[in-house]
């Protein structure tokens, strides 16, 4: 519940025979601070995970992993090498070829089932640990990524023992090992993303996550031993740039799979060209959330809002290009800096809090830079007056209007807070400027007409396109992205298909 004060100085007490002064339209009340107080038990130092137990590097080299919220270190963790990545590769080997590779899918299907509910059991743990280690609100992790994760597994492990369904007609067969690297932005949930269905397929698997939010990844390895999990199953190196390439160059994978940007994606495959090694990349995104003057108004406000604020803009499908119908632009724009106004911003752990902190600082000066840019190239930019927390990593939700497709925050990823909004006349204008980019991952479209959603469906080049909503998951969903945002599925029967051989 509020308080009774608020941003504004508070009316004096009503007096007799007086009527109480009104609450100003913009006064934002005060509320106490609700930190979810869930101990996350973390340790001070983290091995790697490999063959069934964690395993201290073979350099002896480690990093502090910080908390962006506070500056704080967290932990130490295992800085990767050559030869870590090695004995990753030959326990994944070992137990290929002698249990999970043999094992049949209802017994695969018992030990992904146990990582679900013992995920489950531990939901406010991960929740908190996701939220100190990455700086997403605590309410985003609480209710979205342990949950979504826990959920993946659950369906992947009712996959596990009718694989003969899902190439009809034909023979499915595991790869072998896979290795895998995955970015900051979902840790826990990516990690469920790609080991999810390659253990359902048979495969075993050798995965790096990324170096500021490695911590939930191995929290989850103590899960894997609680489960019962045969040794070499999964493998959990750490560490940085390097030790994602040693991975994914590695000579025992038949196959990999990253999630990341562009640009590393277009290195991995052409450090993969001429090999038989398969693979899948889930890469960048600029996304369009597309608003027609016969939308659900207040219902697009909160969709736009959904889809770039409450996650700090740091998903690759965050709908960071609005593009509004020019009949109803004004309004649109005028209830969207009102909400924003409003969104409360600051310690990752309260509640209360709407948009958290930015995952690192090296990320921060990113945002900044691309921001400035903005206003250097002309465009209007809002930001609401609200204070920030003066340990961490912090940005305002910024709107910037008047924006045109010349401009880079209009081109380029920002993976941050800030909303590019431009305007269409027509619905081929719409899906022109929607798919003038370089990227193809996702796309959001508002209206009432179900032909134009169909319509716009067909002809926006996006894996995924939502209607009348925006940032909405289902385990049995094919995600995935079209021509620089990558190829290949995660997700849904599609995202099993390219765990496997057929015959």
């Amino acid at each position: 519940m509020p308080t009774v004060t608020s941003e504004k100085k508070r009316p004096a007490a009503r007096s007799a025979g007086r009527p109480a002064p009104e609450l100003i339209f913009g006064d934002l009340w005060e509320y106490d601070p609700s930190p979810e107080t869930a101990d996350p038990r973390l340790k001070a130092r983290y091995d790697h995970f490999i063959g069934g137990r964690f395993t201290a590097p073979a350099s002896g080299k480690y990093f502090d992993s910080i908390n962006p919220a506070n500056e704080a270190k967290l932990a130490e963790l295992a800085h990767g090498s050559a030869a870590d990545v090695d004995a990753a590769y030959a326990a994944a080997r070992k137990a290929f070829d002698t249990t999970w590779g043999r094992m049949p899918g209802r017994e695969r299907a018992k030990y992904i089932y146990r990582i679900a509910r013992l995920l489950q059991d531990r939901a406010r743990e991960f929740a908190v640990a996701e939220t100190m280690d990455g700086g997403k609100a605590i309410k985003e992790s609480r209710d979205f990524d342990v949950p979504m994760a826990a959920a993946h597994f659950f369906y992947h492990a009712g996959w596990a023992d009718k694989l003969d369904y899902v190439a009809p007609g034909r023979k499915v067969a595991p790869l072998g090992v896979v290795g895998q690297v995955i970015p900051w932005n979902f840790p826990l949930l990516m990690l469920a993303w790609k080991l999810a269905p390659a253990l359902a397929m048979g495969n075993t698997v050798v995965i790096k996550p990324a170096e500021t939010t490695s911590i939930t990844a191995l929290k989850l390895a103590e899960i894997f031993q609680d489960a019962g999990l045969p040794p070499g199953v999964v493998n959990i190196v750490t560490g940085f740039g390097d030790t994602g390439a040693a991975i994914m160059t590695h000579p025992v994978a038949a196959k990999v799979a990253f999630t990341g940007s562009t640009e590393v994606g277009k290195i991995i495959m052409r450090s993969l060209a001429g090999t038989d090694k398969k693979m899948t990349l889930e890469l960048g995104g600029k996304a369009a959330n597309i608003v027609f003057d016969d939308a659900p108004i207040d219902q697009a406000v909160e969709g736009i809002v959904n889809g770039i604020f409450f996650n700090q803009g740091h998903v690759c499908c965050a709908g960071s290009r609005l593009l509004v119908h020019e009949p109803v632009a004004a309004e649109v724009l005028a209830k969207l800096k009102n909400r924003v106004k409003v969104l409360r911003i600051g310690d990752p752990l309260d509640k209360n809090t709407d948009i958290g902190a930015i995952n690192s600082k090296e990320q921060l000066g990113t945002i900044e830079r691309l921001v400035a840019t903005g206003v250097k190239e002309g465009a209007t930019m809002f930001q609401p007056a609200c204070k920030l927390p003066s340990k961490g990593y912090y940005f305002r939700p910024t709107i910037f209007s008047g924006v045109s497709m010349s401009h880079r925050i209009a081109r380029e990823e920002i993976f941050g807070p800030v909303l590019s909004v431009l305007t269409f006349r027509t619905l081929e204008e719409a899906v022109e400027k929607a798919n003038n980019t370089a990227y193809g991952l996702s796309a959001g479209v508002w209206t009432d007409k179900g032909s134009r959603i169909l319509k716009m469906s067909t002809e926006l080049k996006a894996g995924v396109v939502w209607a009348n909503t925006y940032n909405k998951f289902d385990p049995a969903s094919p995600f995935g992205g079209y021509k620089e945002s990558g190829f290949g599925r995660e997700g849904g029967r599609q995202g099993l298909l390219d765990y496997c051989k057929l015959a």
